[in-house]
């Protein structure tokens, strides 16, 4: 196994493609030139197969090693930005305005074209690796749309891994866990429906403002009075919209707002329970409700062998204390959770650092992290493809 000091000459190109990515910018599925570039580089290092275009504009790439027959396993870079004006004021700051990677997909897709380097060059190991770019991550559903397509069975991948850097975390060190470790995301709209009136006269109108204040309060008893305080569940309403003008009561309200939990068995709870909490408010003041319940993503649940697995390539490359296996679970989702539904695998955690937090327009991928990732995903490789 390698230490991080054998993937440092790596750095300064990794750096420049990272920087590249990150000056152009692309959404979802539209990656057109983001895919371009990947299969470039990596028709230059000499993979063996490169397919393009599958889920739109996913790439998936596959090398065989130099050391006899064995399983092919997967490693997953995502590959979009987000729809966010950046304000990190880097030399390399996006050339798209309202466009900008502030999740660090850019250093993902460029720790995995380093690794693609390497491992084209050495292939000390046996079966097969396919590097699986995959787009869309941000909507949620781009990991579901190319395990749709088939890409588990139609590369026979036996085993799947996925990597995300995290701000915090200082640079050079690994967190992960056994088990759950990022939580299912499920997406509702509500409609309060009401009467509307003047402002002046509230006596004659049924205040679908005041119901729906009282339904934003009522939800949050379902994660503090009705569920385990050990079985985390989050309910968030992030939209809220009425009136437009001062003196008008409306006839409705529209909310909507997202749950989060790491215990499939609450989404159940929080469907059912969110419907009947605001029904039960509306009705009491004589409105009534509307809701729509959507099922954004799974929990992501790392598999125990490939976990022990992942937590060995870290160890060997930074060592034992570098590398914390019982981090607590994030209430973050990630679709990667499709691929782990699909096939064994595990998500592991690398730090980026006391840089901004994701999603913020000051974010940027810290490129000291480079190399670690690329190590990581080498030492991956020659562990679970040993010889």
């Amino acid at each position: 196994m390698n230490g991080v000091e054998a993937f440092r000459n790596l750095q300064a190109e990794a750096t420049a493609w990272r920087h590249y990515l990150h000056e152009n910018p692309e959404l979802d599925y539209r990656l057109y030139n983001t895919a371009r570039f990947l299969a470039e580089k990596l028709g230059s290092f000499g993979v063996d197969h490169i397919e393009t275009g599958i889920a739109e504009t996913g790439i998936v790439a596959l090398m065989s090693g130099r050391c006899g027959a064995g399983p092919t396993i997967a490693l997953r870079a995502d590959m979009d930005a987000l729809p966010i004006l950046e304000q990190s004021e880097k030399l390399w700051s996006s050339k798209v305005s309202g466009k900008m990677h502030a999740c660090g997909h850019d250093g993902h897709m460029a720790m995995l074209l380093g690794a693609a380097k390497y491992l084209a060059a050495t292939r000390r190991f046996r079966g097969g690796v396919a590097l699986i770019f995959q787009p869309a991550e941000e909507d949620g559903v781009g990991g579901k749309r190319m395990v749709q397509a088939g890409i588990m069975d139609r590369f026979s991948i036996t085993k799947v891994f996925g990597l995300h850097n995290v701000p915090g975390i200082e640079v050079g060190k690994f967190g992960i866990c056994h088990g759950p470790i990022m939580a299912a995301l499920d997406e509702f709209d509500l409609i309060v429906k009401g009467r509307g009136g003047h402002a002046a006269k509230p006596h004659e109108a049924i205040d679908p403002v005041v119901i729906a204040a009282q339904i934003i309060v009522g939800l949050q008893t379902l994660v503090s009075r009705y569920t385990n305080p050990i079985e985390a569940l989050v309910i968030s309403v992030t939209k809220l919209s009425a009136a437009r003008a001062y003196n008008v009561i409306p006839d409705q309200v529209e909310m909507a707002g997202s749950v989060r939990t790491l215990v499939p068995d609450l989404r159940e709870f929080a469907e059912r329970q969110i419907l009947s909490s605001a029904r039960g408010i509306a009705r009491g003041f004589g409105a009534d409700v509307e809701f729509r319940y959507c099922r954004s993503g799974p929990v992501t649940i790392n598999h125990v062998e490939e976990t022990n697995l992942a937590i060995k390539a870290a160890r060997n490359l930074v060592g034992p204390t570098s590398v914390d296996d019982k981090i607590l679970p994030r209430m973050g989702s990630e679709d990667f959770a499709y691929m782990l539904e699909a096939r064994p695998g595990a998500i592991i955690f690398l730090g980026n650092g006391s840089t901004v937090g994701l999603h913020h327009p000051a974010y940027d991928f810290n490129d000291d992290t480079l190399p670690y990732g690329i190590g990581y995903w080498v030492n991956l490789v020659e562990t679970v493809l040993a010889p």
